[in-house]
């Protein structure tokens, strides 16, 4: 099985909703068994002693309520995917299918409905599993804390800023993944993958989005054939059936050579966030983008995007991008070089969509100009000059959208907040 098959399974697991309900399902039944068993051989506590009627009334009753509260559980989730969707963005799936405490809260559920009705099984008339009945009881009370929780914690989760703020953690852990990768001698990062002409020219057999690349395995591939690979495409780029992925320069090649590199690149129907921290960055411009549709008119959500966009794009203006991209010295030469963003990138797709669509909101031209010139006091110095390029296009977009506005002053002052905290405006004259 190649590498790249077996990220798309690991990425299929990851995100199914029935993987970890089924093994609790599957402990719950063996645990009912388990308990049953014990407590016919060894007994339980005159406590613990029920009735046959009493035991089967009760563990049915827990069977229902288990049953209930699973619907109950994946009603609500359908509705916040329905919210979901139509609040943020239908990429925002990724997040929910992933959502641990949602797959433990129906594993839970599910777990404490086989466990009863294995113990119902083996109630009759001689004998009734007095510690299974009252571990039941137990798991249904679990049950009901857990829902709490998961009901508490997905209310909160339905925040746009809770939202923007998952997101971001996801682009600066990528991102961070991404450096200490472009680190290493033998992978080197390049803003243009610009060669002669390649000995091989690896073709995607099947169309879809670069999700993830086996840097490891190329690097090794490479150096077992004394190639230097070239990715001309970055990862989250779609990538068309017949198109480019990898051209091989020099190296001894063999017969498979090109399925062999075609299976350490993960093509899949969309963008995932594992190696690709710019898709984290779309995800929380899509939902700055919604929030100023004229739809919804909601700026006040798109400039608390725009506090966790500034958060990852100050992480990116600190880190030395070109350090990445340096040729490697001669004793060490790069075996695989990889497209990549630059500075430039990141910060255009971080802010030029909500700049145009918040253009004639004055809560979004402050938070702008506030980032911006944050940005230039703490990003690196050979950042500064494309943080002045989109002060200056700013400027113009908001003298173009204000015009002679009586708000224009307040439209071109900075403000941390959008609109409320204390910004400096111009004294009137005499």
């Amino acid at each position: 099985m190649t590498w790249a098959r077996r990220f798309r399974r690991r990425q299929s697991l990851l995100e199914s909703l029935w993987l970890i309900p089924v093994i609790g399902a599957v402990l719950g039944e063996i645990l009912g068994v388990g308990v049953s068993l014990a407590d016919e051989h060894i007994g339980s506590a005159s406590l613990w002693h029920y009735s046959p009627s009493t035991a089967s009334t009760f563990l049915t009753a827990i069977v229902g309520a288990a049953a209930a509260l699973t619907g109950f559980v994946v009603t609500v989730t359908v509705l916040v995917v329905q919210m979901a969707i139509g609040t943020f963005s239908a990429r925002m799936m990724r997040l929910w299918f992933r959502d641990r405490m949602l797959k433990v809260t129906l594993a839970i559920l599910v777990g404490t409905l086989t466990f009863s009705f294995a113990v119902l099984q083996r109630i009759d008339d001689d004998f009734v599993p007095d510690l299974g009945v009252t571990l039941a009881g137990i798991f249904i009370s679990l049950c009901l804390l857990v829902f709490i929780v998961f009901f508490d914690r997905i209310i909160r989760r339905l925040r746009p800023a809770a939202v923007a703020a998952d997101v971001a953690r996801a682009a600066r852990s990528t991102f961070a993944r991404s450096v200490s990768l472009a680190e290493r001698p033998d992978i080197r990062w390049e803003h243009e993958t610009t060669r002669a002409e390649p000995t091989l020219v690896v073709r995607a057999s099947r169309g879809g989005a670069i999700q993830a690349v086996d840097s490891d395995g190329l690097v090794e591939w490479g150096r077992a054939h004394r190639a230097e690979l070239v990715l001309p495409n970055r990862v989250g780029s779609f990538v068309h059936m017949g198109g480019e992925l990898v051209r091989v320069h020099g190296g001894e090649l063999g017969d498979r050579a090109a399925e062999e590199l075609e299976g350490m690149i993960a093509l899949g129907d969309e963008r995932t966030f594992d190696q690709d921290p710019a898709f984290a960055i779309r995800m929380m411009v899509d939902i700055a983008n919604k929030a100023l549709s004229p739809a919804v008119n909601d700026p006040t959500t798109a400039a608390q995007v725009l506090d966790h966009i500034g958060e990852v794009l100050i992480l990116i203006g600190r880190t030395d991008l070109e350090k990445s991209t340096t040729p490697a010295g001669p004793d060490a030469p790069a075996v695989v070089v990889m497209a990549s963003h630059s500075w430039e990138d990141f910060l255009t797709l971080g802010l030029t969509e909500i700049r145009e669509y918040g253009a004639t909101s004055v809560q979004i031209t402050r938070r702008l100009r506030a980032l911006l010139e944050e940005l230039l006091e703490t990003v690196r110095l050979e950042h500064r000059a494309a943080v002045e390029e989109e002060l200056r296009r700013l400027a113009e977009t908001v003298a173009e959208g204000w015009g002679d506005s009586v708000d224009r002053d307040r439209a071109t002052a900075p403000d941390r907040q959008g609109l409320g905290a204390a910004a400096q405006l111009p004294q009137a004259g005499p």
